[in-house]
């Protein structure tokens, strides 16, 4: 098993960003803190990621440019290893500044990072800027 590597649960990333309950996201700051002090590698998998997006529209109501502006410095100020980082912070930004889903948003990005398509009904890809082919 591997020591001083963690990979971050929706959990702590949801209680550091909302601060619900206290108790629980000051645990999340002490460990995001040990983490960017280097004391251990903290990792986030961009499954978490999406999560954390669904829980923060669904649940705690914010807007897509909302949860972009809170997550984007998280992922990218705080010590974190993000799978995809490049992809999964030009998705968040995608998902806010086009105004669709974070899953779209995060398929089209890694389309585009590959220099690939979609296949989709979803005519959300054409305003997301990466080429598109409808099954049939």
């Amino acid at each position: 098993m591997s020591r001083g590597v963690y990979w971050v649960d929706v959990s702590v990333l949801v209680r550091f960003l909302t601060g619900e309950p206290a108790e629980m996201a000051v645990k999340a700051e002490r460990l995001l803190e040990s983490g960017q002090r280097g004391d251990f590698s903290l990792r986030v998998h961009s499954v978490m990621v999406a999560e954390t997006v669904w829980v923060l529209q669904s649940f705690y109501g914010n807007s897509r440019p909302d949860i972009a502006g809170a997550l984007v410095p998280l992922l990218t100020e705080h010590g974190l290893k993000i799978e995809n980082a490049g992809v999964v912070v030009r998705a968040l930004e995608s998902m806010a500044e086009h105004n669709v889903d974070f899953a779209d948003a995060l398929l089209a990005e890694t389309a585009r990072s590959r220099s690939e398509a979609v296949a989709s009904f979803d005519h959300d890809f054409r305003r997301l800027g990466v080429e598109r082919r409808e099954p049939g």
